[in-house]
């Protein structure tokens, strides 16, 4: 029963982490009135938050597979009690600072849950768990909508301090129903690190990540402040406004790893970030607030499917190392979400308008796009490669003129010689002498003209040994028709013949 529990407990601990990493910025239209922050520092205090939640996120999901996530969830709701209670004293931007910096703590919770819940359940419903689990992102949404309806009713300071209720009520609840039996991973965090640091996809998963993820929280941290001053609505407005981005970015991120569940995920990781593309260059003409609208809500969709995705993909290549793979790539997914605030504001202030920052993300988009393909042809090569190197049977390509292009470990199981020992010579090298010339004429006619052949021929090893081998020669042409290879798979079947050697005769003849 407990087992069955994790994944909606895990998932609202995540909702109240959430709720707690965006306090700020969710609140800043009020924490204005009563604190002078200067224009230059407003960017400074909604992004933060994220840069702790960013860093923390590789120890809290080491620690997650060290000692549980039950004991994880616990000491993170009690350190939050102190910067929450701090922030609602706050006089002075100084203080919003340091007690916006441990925030973070909230957001890093996220990387718990992807290390957490996949001890549960099959690889195949990890695309759609991970998706459920990632709907905590709903606690952005909660608190951008509830946090201004409930501050003009009691103010800012004590709407904060009602979070230490929520955070001592879900502290206890997992001293109660987390699962204090959930397997272990005592692996020390650096020989984890070593083990995929040098791993490419490692880091094209943290750029995919850095824009999907980090476009979503940039949006939630930008939208509220930037709706009021921009475009001069209401501060509730602008919290709702901001909130139905966040549902649909959050809603659609299970919907996102169901479909990577039941399609190719990186075709669909395609579309995401063509999508993105698309809808940056859109704001980046500075439109009216209805073609505003239709960019950040296509951005908010995009992001939503594009997490889900990515966390489907993690544990498909990291299946060992998945707890600190996740970590690195929920890292830079929340410093995705630190860097664009800054860079908007600082391009603001230097050429008065938004447009620059939003090419800039459209085109990153864009190379994500291109690497994702990339990805998809090696993929693709790999699988090709796997299979030419664990095939039983002996493989031998040659160019178009005759010369060996490449061999399979197989080949150098059943004749002797190594690759690089043949690499650029003539098949010929392995001639047993039995067959006559008339015999290599007439199969190569048959080559030439059906453009494949079968047939038992005798052949050498490198220590002089005669074998039987069945082979099977066919030609690989290009687009225009030329050929470019000659492909030769055979097998030994010496002792499967009976009486092979005296067949020896009936095979030398033409």
């Amino acid at each position: 029963m407990i087992k069955k529990l994790q994944l909606p407990l895990q998932t609202m601990n995540l909702v109240l982490g959430f709720m707690v990493w965006v306090i700020i910025s969710a609140l800043l239209p009020f924490i204005r009135e009563d604190i002078a922050i200067p224009a230059d520092r407003i960017a400074i205090l909604t992004a933060i938050p994220v840069v702790l939640g960013s860093v923390l996120r590789i120890p809290l999901g080491y620690y997650a597979n060290v000692v549980g996530a039950r004991i994880v969830f616990i000491v993170s709701f009690i350190l939050l009690l102190f910067p929450v209670y701090f922030i609602s004293t706050a006089s002075s931007v100084t203080h919003l600072v340091i007690g916006g910096l441990f925030l973070g703590i909230g957001g890093a919770v996220f990387s718990v849950g992807v290390t957490s819940l996949p001890k549960y359940y099959p690889k195949e419903k990890l695309g759609l768990v991970n998706g459920i689990y990632g709907m905590g992102n709903l606690g952005t949404a909660i608190t951008t909508f509830a946090a201004p309806v409930i501050a003009t009713q009691i103010g800012w300071s004590a709407t904060i301090q009602m979070y230490l209720i929520l955070l001592l009520v879900f502290a206890a609840l997992n001293a109660v129903l987390g699962d204090r039996k959930e397997p272990r991973v005592k692996t020390p965090v650096m020989e984890q690190i070593k083990g995929v640091y040098r791993n490419d996809k490692l880091w094209y998963f943290s750029l995919f990540y850095f824009i999907t993820f980090g476009s979503f929280v940039a949006f939630t941290v930008y939208l509220p402040n930037f709706l009021v001053s921009h475009f001069e609505l209401s501060k509730v407005d602008a919290g709702l406004r901001t909130a139905g981005f966040i549902l649909i970015a959050t809603f659609l991120r299970p919907v996102g790893g169901w479909l990577a569940d039941k399609f190719k995920p990186l075709f669909l990781l395609m579309g995401v970030f063509i999508g993105m593309t698309l809808a940056a260059v859109l704001l980046a003409f500075s439109p009216s607030i209805a073609l505003y609208t239709v960019g950040c809500l296509t951005i908010a969709v995009c992001a939503g499917l594009g997490n889900g995705i990515i966390f489907k993909l993690v544990p498909l290549y990291f299946n060992k190392q998945a707890g600190i793979v996740n970590g690195i790539v929920s890292m830079m997914g929340g410093l995705g979400g630190f860097f664009p605030p800054l860079m908007l504001s600082f391009i603001h202030s230097a050429t008065g308008q938004y447009s620059i920052g939003f090419m800039a993300l459209s085109q990153v988009a864009l190379a994500s796009f291109v690497l994702v393909v990339w990805m998809y042809y090696q993929d693709k090569l790999a699988v090709t490669s796997q299979v030419f190197n664990s095939t039983g049977q002996g493989i031998l390509v040659t160019d178009a003129k005759g010369r060996i292009y490449a061999v399979n470990p197989a080949f150098t199981r059943l004749t002797g010689y190594a690759e690089e020992e043949v690499l650029g010579r003539n098949p010929s090298l392995l001639k047993s002498g039995r067959q006559s010339p008339q015999f290599y004429q007439s199969m190569w006619a048959e080559i030439m003209e059906k453009g494949s052949w079968q047939g038992e021929i005798w052949n050498r090893r490198k220590n002089g040994e005669q074998y039987l081998e069945l082979l099977t020669i066919n030609v690989v042409k290009d687009e225009t028709g030329e050929i470019v290879h000659y492909v030769g798979t055979f097998s030994d079947i010496t002792d499967r013949t009976p009486g092979a050697s005296a067949m020896e005769d009936r095979v030398a003849k033409p």
